[in-house]
C-alpha cells in the first residue's frame, strides 16, 4: 500500500454546523475578520492547513480549548452553499441560512486518511468516486481540487444503500425510496469555483422498505434494483411500490422475510445477468445461520447457479467480458469462469466488503468494520486478518487487477464503520450534490432555454 498522507487533504460537507477539528473548535482568522460575522477562513498551524467555508453561520469560540492532538488525520471541512459560475469567474459564494440535518456533527466523519498518491491518481486519469455509507445515510463524493489536495464532499439520503451512474445522472436507493439526481452543470461551469458536478435531487420514486440493495439501469432505461426482503430482483411501478421481475429458483413464493438474503445483481449488455445471495434458504432469515459458506452466484438467464462455495457473497460485476464479484466472508476480490464456476482470488482487503466498481485495470471495493466485536470471529475473514496480524478497515481500496495489489486507499475511523456501494465517474475532476434536507433546495433554480411544444403527440 501506499503510504499515508493526511497532510494533503481538504474535505468538503455542506451546510454542517460545526466542526471538530484535531486541535478544537477555535479558529484563527484572516486579518481583518470580525468576531461576529459569517467568515471564509484558512485555518492553519505549522505545515498543516484546512481550508474553512462557513457562509451559514457565526463564529462561536469555544471557551475550553481541548489538548492538540498533531499525530491525528485531518477532518472534514465545509463546503459553502453552491455558487454557479463561469469557469473564469471567481465570484464570492452567498451566504445561506442553516439547514443541515441536526445529527450532522454526530455522523460526521471526524478522521480520515488517504493514501499518498490518491490525488495524483485521480487527477491523470479525471476520475472521481461516489460511495455510500448506509449506517450514518450519506453519500460521499470524492475528487481533486485545483490545487491538487482530495476533496471529500458528502450529502445526507437516509440509509443509502446502492448507487448506479450514467453521465450527469445518478441513482441512490436509500430506506424507503429510489432517488435520481441530476448534474446541472454544463462543460464551462463550476460551483464554488471548484467543482464541475453539481447533483441536485429531482426525482424520488417510493417503493417501501423493502431492504433496497443494489441498483442499476437496464437497456431500456427501466430501474432495476435488489429487493432483499421480498428476496427477488424488481422494478418501479406506477401504481404499486414494486413489480417483481425474477426471484431465485430456490425461493418458492415472494414473502417479506429476507429468505435468502439476496443482495447483488451484475448486468450484461443492459439486462440483469447474475446475482448474489448468502444462502439458498426458504425459511425466514434462513441465511443467518449459514454465513460462513454456502453463498451462490446465480445465472439470472437460465436460473442456475453458478457456484454455491462462497461465503456471503457481494457485488457481482461483468467487466471487460470477465465475471467478477467480492467473496466478503473470506475478504477477497475474486474472478469467476463463467463456464465452471471456479473462483480465482486476486486480493485480498482487511474489511466486509460490499460495493466494487471497475475504471480501465483498476478495481475499486467498499470495506466495512465488522457490526459487533465478535461478528468476524466466525468467518475466514477474520482468521485471516488476526493470522496477518492486521485490524479490520472501514474504507476504499484500488486495485490493480493485473497484480492484485493495492495502488490506492481512503480510510475512515470515528462514526462511519460500514460502506455499501461504490461508482467512478468519468471524465469529473471534482463533484458535489445537494441533498434532499439541503436548506438551498428549494432556491437552486434552472430551467431549460428551449420551450416544450404545446403538445406531446
Amino acid at each position: 500500500m501506499s503510504q499515508e498522507s493526511p497532510l494533503n487533504i481538504a474535505m468538503s460537507a455542506l451546510l454542517l454546523e460545526e466542526y471538530s477539528l484535531p486541535w478544537g473548535r477555535e479558529y484563527f482568522r484572516c486579518a481583518g475578520a470580525k468576531r461576529d460575522q459569517p467568515f471564509s477562513a484558512g485555518l492553519a498551524y505549522g505545515t498543516r492547513t484546512l481550508a474553512i467555508r462557513r457562509p451559514c453561520g457565526i463564529w462561536t469560540p469555544r471557551k475550553r480549548k481541548p489538548k492538540r492532538r498533531m499525530d491525528r488525520p485531518k477532518t472534514l471541512a465545509a463546503t459553502a452553499a453552491p455558487s454557479l459560475t463561469a469557469e473564469s469567474e471567481a465570484g464570492p459564494a452567498p451566504s445561506a441560512s442553516a439547514g443541515a440535518p441536526n445529527e450532522a456533527d454526530s455522523t460526521a466523519p471526524r478522521e480520515v486518511s488517504v493514501s499518498r498518491t490518491l490525488s495524483t491518481w485521480m487527477a491523470s486519469r479525471r476520475c472521481s468516486l461516489v460511495f455510500t455509507s448506509y449506517k450514518t445515510g450519506q453519500v460521499f463524493f470524492v475528487g481533486v481540487l485545483p490545487n491538487g489536495a482530495v476533496s471529500l464532499h458528502q450529502q445526507y439520503f437516509t440509509r443509502a444503500m446502492g448507487v448506479f451512474a450514467l453521465p450527469d445522472r445518478l441513482w441512490v436507493g436509500t430506506h424507503y425510496q429510489i432517488w435520481r439526481l441530476e448534474n446541472i452543470l454544463a462543460e464551462d461551469r463550476r460551483a464554488n469555483k471548484h467543482f464541475d458536478k453539481l447533483y441536485v435531487p429531482r426525482n424520488a420514486q417510493t417503493v417501501g422498505d423493502v431492504d433496497i440493495h443494489e441498483v442499476a439501469v437496464d437497456r431500456g432505461g427501466r430501474i432495476v434494483f435488489v429487493n432483499s426482503k421480498y428476496s427477488c430482483i424488481a422494478t418501479l411501478s406506477a401504481k404499486f411500490g414494486f413489480q417483481p421481475i425474477w426471484k431465485p429458483p430456490f425461493i418458492s413464493r415472494l414473502a417479506a422475510e429476507d429468505r435468502c438474503h439476496l443482495n447483488g445483481m451484475a448486468l450484461e449488455d443492459g439486462l440483469v445477468r447474475y446475482a448474489t445471495a448468502v444462502s439458498r434458504s426458504d425459511v425466514l432469515t434462513g441465511w443467518r445461520d449459514r454465513r460462513h459458506e454456502g453463498g451462490v452466484l446465480i445465472d439470472v438467464q437460465n436460473d442456475s447457479v453458478l457456484t454455491d462455495r462462497l461465503s456471503m457473497p457481494h457485488s457481482p460485476r461483468i467487466h471487460d467480458g470477465q465475471l467478477w464479484a467480492l467473496d466478503s466472508g473470506r475478504g477477497y476480490l475474486i474472478r469467476v469462469d463463467r463456464s465452471t464456476g471456479e473462483a480465482e482470488n486476486i486480493a485480498f482487503c482487511p474489511g466486509f466488503l460490499r460495493g466494487l466498481a471497475f475504471y480501465g485495470r483498476f478495481a475499486i471495493v467498499t470495506a466495512s468494520l465488522p457490526r459487533r466485536e465478535e461478528a468476524f470471529a466466525d468467518l475466514e475473514l477474520g482468521r485471516t486478518i488476526a493470522a496477518r496480524d492486521g485490524e479490520p478497515w472501514c474504507g476504499v481500496f484500488i486495485i490493480d487487477t493485473q497484480t492484485g495489489d493495492t495502488v490506492e486507499w481512503i480510510r475512515f475511523s470515528g462514526p462511519v464503520t460500514e460502506l455499501f456501494d461504490v461508482v467512478a465517474l468519468p471524465d469529473t475532476n471534482c463533484p458535489m450534490a445537494l441533498g434532499p434536507a439541503s436548506a438551498e433546495l428549494h432556491s437552486m433554480i434552472t430551467y431549460d432555454d428551449a420551450y416544450a411544444p404545446l403538445s406531446s403527440t
